[in-house]
C-alpha cells in the first residue's frame, strides 16, 4: 500500500508549509495538504471564548493549549485519518504537547502506514522567518524551535535552515518512494 501519512512536526517558521506544498508536487499521485493552522483557522473564536476553545496565543508568542481544543484536535485527526485511508495526505504540525501529541496522532492513525518527518530549523533562521512573513507574534518560532521536538520519535529529519524547501521535500518524497517500491 505504501506510506498513506506523512507527518511533519516543527515549530513555527520552521519552514513546513513551504516544504509540504513542494512535497505534495513531488510525490506521485494525488496528495492532500493539511495543517494545524487550518484547524485553528476553522475555529474562528470570538475573544470571550478563547478560554472555552482553550487556544490562546499570547503576545509574546506563548501558545496555551487547553481540553478544549484538545478535544476538537482529536475530532480533526479522525477525520485526517479517514480521508488518509483513501487519498494519502501530508500533515503540517508543531507538537506542543510533545510526547502525548504524536500519542494522539498514533491512535488517530492506527492502521495506517505513516511517516514521521522531524523539521528542523535553528532558532535564530526560524525568528528571521517569523519577523519577515510579520503574520505571527514575534517569540513563537523561537519558543517552539527545539520544544517541540523533545521526546519525539522520527523516522526521517530535515533542517530547513540548511537545505531549501525544495530540496527537504525531495528527501522526504525520496523516502516515501523507497518505502514504496520496497514492499
Amino acid at each position: 500500500m505504501g506510506t498513506q501519512v506523512v507527518v511533519l512536526n516543527g515549530g513555527s517558521s520552521s519552514g513546513k508549509s513551504s516544504m509540504a506544498r513542494e512535497l505534495v508536487r513531488l510525490l506521485p499521485g494525488t496528495w492532500l495538504r493539511l495543517g494545524v493552522d487550518t484547524l485553528i483557522d476553522a475555529l474562528a473564536p470570538s475573544p470571550e471564548e478563547e478560554a472555552d476553545v482553550g487556544l490562546v496565543i499570547g503576545a509574546d508568542g506563548e501558545v496555551v493549549v487547553g481540553p478544549a481544543f484538545t478535544r476538537v484536535e482529536r475530532a480533526w485527526m479522525r477525520g485526517v485519518a479517514a480521508i488518509a485511508a483513501d487519498v494519502p495526505v501530508v500533515v503540517e504540525d508543531n507538537f506542543l504537547s510533545g510526547p502525548a501529541a504524536q500519542q494522539r496522532w498514533r491512535e488517530a492513525l492506527a492502521g495506517l502506514d505513516v511517516l514521521w518527518v522531524g523539521v528542523r530549523c535553528e532558532a535564530a533562521v526560524a525568528e528571521a522567518r517569523e519577523r519577515a512573513r510579520g503574520d505571527r507574534a514575534v517569540g513563537m518560532a523561537r519558543a517552539q524551535a527545539e520544544v517541540v521536538h523533545e521526546g519525539i520519535g522520527y523516522d526521517l529529519e530535515v533542517d530547513t535552515g540548511v537545505l531549501p524547501p525544495a530540496d527537504a521535500a525531495a528527501v522526504v518524497a525520496a523516502s516515501v518512494v523507497a518505502a514504496a517500491v520496497g514492499e
